[in-house]
């Protein structure tokens, strides 16, 4: 148990002990833990630590030591431990005595009074800046959810967007590729026809021609009058 600290001794939060100590107030819990962990007392309220200057000097030391944490952290406790087993019963009783006349002595009254005030007055000030704190957390909170919302919804009509123009130039595409494809059986069918009818032009032509040379040649075999040859030749 703890009896080194004076009875209105200024205590200190993580907060504010960081700050004195130029550490991180993270750090200020690991070397708490470190502390504790080889022997170190500190004056708790339930599972919160309370601080103090000695408890102060000793985060310092902690964090300027070239050993390891460990083995920095048991000289310290072992330390505190010689210090506090030094104070005599005897300071202990006159620090109660005086305790106990305290109150009787108007300036030291006044004095403790005045403390109490400013303490309470920076606890306060302290409370309304957690509140504001906690407030600005809040609207920060609230307005990333409402950043994230406006961030999907923007992402899902996008998307919705981007889907539709897909299916549209798929339909765009389609259409066109089946009139391409009608188009190009138009022209087929067109050729075919037009082969077809040649082919007829020719073999006609081919019949015809055929045929001339026949009686061409069934004339130039039989001959008769002149004219009569002559006209055979065109004769049908």
């Amino acid at each position: 148990m703890r009896n080194d600290i004076q009875p209105f001794e200024r205590s200190f939060t993580s907060k504010e002990v960081a700050v004195e100590a130029g550490i991180a107030t993270p750090t200020v819990r690991k070397y708490g833990q470190i502390l504790e962990r080889n022997g170190y007392e500190f004056l708790k309220e339930g599972d919160r630590r309370i601080f103090v200057q000695s408890d102060i000097e000793s985060l310092i030391a902690l964090r300027d030591t070239d050993k390891p944490l460990d083995d920095t952290a048991k000289e310290i406790a072992q330390q505190q431990k010689e210090r506090l087993e030094g104070i005599s019963e005897t300071d202990i009783a006159v620090a109660d005595t005086y305790d106990d006349n305290l109150p009787q002595d108007p300036n030291h009254l006044k004095e403790i009074l005045s403390y109490l005030a400013s303490e309470l007055a920076a606890t306060r000030e302290m409370n309304v800046q957690v509140l504001n704190d906690m407030a600005d957390l809040k609207a920060t909170v609230s307005r990333l959810k409402q950043d994230h919302h406006d961030l999907s919804s923007n992402i899902s009509n996008s998307a919705q967007k981007t889907q539709a123009r897909i299916e549209k130039l798929s339909e765009q595409e389609k259409f066109h590729y089946e009139t391409l494809l009608v188009q190009e059986k138009e022209k087929s069918d067109y050729l075919q026809r037009e082969l077809e009818n040649l082919k007829k032009e020719m073999k006609n032509e081919w019949l015809s021609q055929n045929d001339f040379n026949k009686r061409l040649e069934k004339a130039i075999q039989k001959p008769q009058d002149k004219w009569d040859w002559i006209f055979s030749i065109f004769r049908k």
